[in-house]
């Protein structure tokens, strides 16, 4: 396919040239970054869509994804697909899906899930929202992207979708670290506590693939100096989206809403910017009290 590419930023330049390699004609564009390897880069977003069979984009949030959309609708052709795989608030999401339907395009909205490693791999999950007709034209292209796309419903089912499973990973990374700093003061050593945990009904992908204890359990950040694979500062902003929408229909989050004060507070008060979100182990095992 013909392939247009906005946003090459450290998830979408490794997801454009996966695609590039895999043969796909693609254009790109962004405002600071390089051109990814196989990826031609153009001199402004309208003429990196133009053409293009399918369009992704890869922004920071739902009112630059908005403001990217007012442009590059109008240059896109008839019967393209607006395929967004930010992860934004659900307004926004519909908000785009609408406009693009109204110029006579497809839409998708499609958060992803796996992280930088994920996007370079060529593993990540995508949670996708939209018609099935748009789904089943970029399906293709998931593919290579992935390891999975769910269909997850309409326009904005997708972010619905990313926004609860990062609701849950905040807190269950917080609940892992607490645990891990806790078993600390109490003399037990954390290999035993993993072997314990990760075959028990402590059991969470915040323990068992992403371990925050470095040297135990499979290789992650930890082992890295937290340096991120999801950053902190990443984390607070999905947790403040699902506060968002539960505020806008009436949920009640409360472990969610703590998980998000404790990142907030790790982010914007402490030296949490910059280091993995599972660095607040070293944050917990330095506090008493």
């Amino acid at each position: 396919m013909k392939i247009g590419f906005i946003g090459l930023g450290n998830m979408g330049a490794p997801m454009a040239a996966n695609l590039a390699a895999a043969g796909h004609q693609v254009t790109g564009f962004d405002t600071a970054a390089p051109a990814p390897a196989g990826v031609t880069l153009a001199a402004s977003a309208t003429k990196a869509v133009s053409g293009a069979d399918v369009v992704f984009t890869m922004l920071p949030n739902g009112q630059i994804l908005r403001d990217v959309a007012d442009q590059i609708i109008p240059a896109m052709q008839q019967g393209a697909v607006l395929c967004d795989c930010s992860t934004v608030d659900v307004d926004s999401a519909r908000a785009v899906a609408q406009a693009a339907r109204a110029a006579g395009l497809g839409a998708l909205d499609a958060p992803v899930s796996g992280g930088t490693g994920g996007a370079q791999a060529g593993t990540l999950t995508f949670m996708v929202g939209g018609a099935e007709a748009d789904f089943a034209t970029v399906q293709p292209l998931f593919a290579v992207m992935g390891q999975k796309a769910v269909h997850c419903g309409d326009s904005g089912a997708g972010q619905a979708a990313k926004i609860c499973n990062n609701m849950i990973l905040g807190v269950t990374m917080i609940a892992t670290c607490e645990a891990f700093a806790l078993a600390d003061k109490l003399g037990l050593d954390r290999q035993k506590m993993f072997d314990v945990v990760s075959t028990s009904s402590g059991y969470s992908w915040s323990m068992n693939a992403y371990c925050p204890a470095p040297g135990v359990g499979p290789v992650s950040p930890a082992d890295n100096g937290y340096k991120p694979g999801f950053a902190a500062e990443l984390m607070l902003k999905d947790l403040g989206l699902s506060q968002q929408a539960a505020e806008s229909v009436g949920a009640q989050t409360p472990m969610g809403a703590l998980a998000h004060q404790q990142y907030d507070d790790f982010v914007t008060r402490e030296d949490g910017r910059g280091q993995d979100f599972s660095a607040m182990l070293p944050r917990f095992t330095a506090r008493n009290g």
